[in-house]
């Protein structure tokens, strides 16, 4: 049996993502607050004291099969508030931080540690941004939260080279997509987003590619030889 973890797959890349592994004959199981599907599970990325029970619950529940491959996508994230984060409701920046930051690398974590002595095949990828290495006006949450995991990733590759069974561990920056956060980007207002104009530019000259293209990418770095800790564009 082989078995597909994914944060935040109710829609968009992490949706796309999930069809096609269980189309490919993989478990899935998906982590998202709406939790729409047969294969969700419930879970508030913004509240981590409240997620991590249900996690480690399920978690636990899946370690105990025995497993031919293990592939996990964090997926999960929010753009929202956009904004100088001084000019933001402060239970809104914290709500942002545990989704984006904390919350995932919980999630990454709790992952290895439940499967960390099963002897296959293991990849985790952290789905990542430009905006890990760009600073956008208005993204101070965004691309700090995805600078940070990119961080996360290449420590933890070192930490699992250690590992009897250790995980292959992935930055991959997706490129831009036709999904629902991209709607709020191109919603913004000016004085919170500057660059507002470009990515509305970006959707109407028809650079954005779909999900379903952007997840057989994905799918296909997961399924590759890559090197632990490296970053990974699916587009060149």
């Amino acid at each position: 049996m082989k078995l597909a973890i994914i944060s935040g797959g109710s829609k968009g890349l992490g949706h796309a993502i999930a069809e096609k592994l269980q189309v490919a004959g993989y478990q899935v199981v998906e982590f998202s607050r709406s939790a729409p599907h047969a294969y969700s599970v419930k879970l508030d990325f913004s509240s981590p004291d409240q997620m991590l029970p249900v996690l480690t619950s399920n978690l636990e529940k899946l370690a105990a099969q025995p497993w031919e491959e293990i592939l996990v996508v964090s997926n999960a994230a929010s753009l929202s508030p956009i904004g100088p984060t001084s000019k933001k409701n402060t239970m809104a920046v914290l709500a942002n931080i545990n989704t984006n930051f904390t919350s995932a690398i919980l999630f990454m974590s709790e992952v290895m540690k439940h499967f960390q002595s099963h002897a296959c095949r293991k990849v985790i990828v952290s789905i990542s941004s430009g905006a890990a290495l760009k600073a956008y006006s208005g993204w101070s949450l965004y691309c700090s939260a995805k600078a940070g995991l990119e961080s996360y990733i290449r420590t933890v590759a070192v930490e699992q080279a250690s590992e009897a069974n250790p995980f292959v561990v992935l930055n991959v920056d997706p490129g831009v997509m036709d999904t629902d956060m991209q709607v709020l980007i191109r919603s913004s207002q000016k004085e919170d987003f500057p660059a507002v104009d470009y990515f509305i530019h970006r959707k109407e000259s028809g650079e954005l590619r779909t999900p379903e293209v952007v997840a057989a990418g994905v799918i296909n770095i997961l399924h590759s030889d890559a090197t632990s800790g490296a970053r990974i564009p699916v587009f060149s």
